[in-house]
C-alpha cells in the first residue's frame, strides 16, 4: 500500500467555520458485539459542524476552497444531504449555489423539507428529468447548465471527486491505531476511497452501499486512481444492506435505529447511518470480525426532519 497522502493545505474559506476536528471517538457497550469479543467505537463525524457535518464537511471543504468564492453548481436527489450541506455552506460563506435536482416532476409539487431547507439557504433549484440527470457529466449538459446559470464551479453528485477523496483521507489518518476495521455508509464512494487511503497498513475499511446496482466498487477504484494515482489501502464492500435502494427504508430498519438510539443515546440518521450500523450487527453475528477486534463506525450525519424519518418507498 502506498503511503497515505499528506494532509491538504489550509482551507482559509471553509476553515472560517471552525470545524471541530478531529472528531471524537466514543466507545459503546453493546452486547451484540461484546458477545463475539468485538469492541464497537463510534467515530462522531456528525459533530464536526452543525450545518456541514460528517463526510459532507470532509468532501466539501476542499472543493469549496478550490472554488474560491465562485458560484457552485452541484447535483442531488430530493433528499440529498449533499445539496443541503452545499446550500448551508453558501449561506455561511456568502457564495451562490445552484442545485440540479433529479426529477422534473418535483418542480410542480410543494418542496419537501429537505429541498425547502436548500431554498431557504439561498440555493437556486433546477429540476431536470431523469434522462438528463443520468447524463449530468456530459459536456453538452454541463454547457447548457452554465448557459442558464453562468460560469460556476461544478461539484459532482455527492461531492465525490479527487479533491473529496483526498479530504476524506484525513478521516483514515484520525483512525490510525484506533480500530482494526473502519466502516462507513456509501453513496458515491468518495468517503470510502479516502478513508481507506488514510488508514495505516493492517487496518481495513468497510463500505456499506445504500444504493442497489453493484457499481460502487468501480467508482471507488476510479476515485482512488484520480486522487492517489492507484489503489490505496485495504477496503471491501458489503452490498446486502441497502434495504431496497437509496431513500428506501423499512419498518424493521426504523425499529433497529430506534433501538440503537434507546441503547446509546445517539440520534440515528436512517438513510445512511442506520444501514451501516445494522450491517455491523449482522456481520458481528456472522463472525466476520475476529474475537478481539475493534470496529469503528463512522457516523457521517445526523437525522434531518422530513429526510427519511419515516419508512419510505421513494427511489433514488
Amino acid at each position: 500500500m502506498p503511503d497515505a497522502p499528506a494532509p491538504p493545505p489550509d482551507l482559509p474559506g471553509p476553515s472560517r467555520l471552525r470545524p471541530a476536528l478531529p472528531s471524537p471517538v466514543q466507545p459503546v457497550e453493546d452486547e451484540r458485539f461484546a458477545r463475539y469479543g468485538v469492541t464497537l467505537l463510534l467515530k462522531r463525524d456528525d459533530l464536526i459542524h452543525p450545518d456541514l457535518s460528517g463526510n459532507k464537511w470532509r468532501k466539501l471543504a476542499p472543493n469549496l476552497a478550490a472554488a474560491a468564492g465562485r458560484p457552485v453548481l452541484t447535483f442531488g436527489g430530493a433528499y440529498s444531504n449533499h445539496l443541503r450541506a452545499t446550500a448551508a455552506a453558501g449561506r455561511l460563506l456568502g457564495f451562490r449555489t445552484i442545485g440540479v435536482v433529479r426529477g422534473d416532476e418535483l418542480a410542480h409539487r410543494p418542496l419537501n423539507p429537505s429541498l425547502a431547507r436548500c431554498a431557504a439557504d439561498g440555493m437556486r433549484l433546477h429540476f431536470v428529468d431523469r434522462r438528463t440527470y443520468r447524463a449530468k457529466a456530459d459536456p453538452a449538459v454541463l454547457a447548457e447548465l452554465r448557459n442558464i446559470h453562468g460560469e460556476c464551479e461544478v461539484v459532482p453528485e455527492g461531492g465525490s471527486n479527487a479533491l473529496a477523496a483526498r479530504g476524506c483521507a484525513a478521516l483514515g489518518r484520525e483512525l490510525r491505531g484506533v480500530a482494526d476495521v473502519a466502516a462507513v455508509a456509501c453513496g458515491t464512494g468518495g468517503t470510502l476511497a479516502g478513508l481507506a487511503a488514510g488508514l495505516a497498513p493492517g487496518q481495513r475499511a468497510l463500505g456499506v452501499p445504500v444504493l442497489r446496482g453493484g457499481f460502487l466498487g468501480d467508482a471507488v477504484r476510479e476515485l482512488q486512481q484520480e486522487a492517489f494515482g492507484g489503489p490505496a489501502g485495504h477496503w471491501w464492500l458489503d452490498e446486502r444492506f441497502h434495504f431496497g435502494g437509496y431513500a428506501r427504508t423499512t419498518p424493521a430498519l426504523h425499529a433497529f435505529a430506534q433501538d440503537f438510539e434507546d441503547r446509546h443515546g445517539l440520534p440515528v440518521e436512517r438513510l445512511y447511518v442506520a444501514k451501516m450500523l445494522h450491517a455491523l450487527t449482522v456481520l458481528a453475528g456472522e463472525s466476520a470480525f475476529p474475537a478481539g477486534s475493534t470496529v469503528a463506525a463512522v457516523i457521517t450525519g445526523r437525522p434531518e426532519p422530513g429526510a427519511g424519518g419515516q419508512p419510505s418507498a421513494s427511489s433514488r
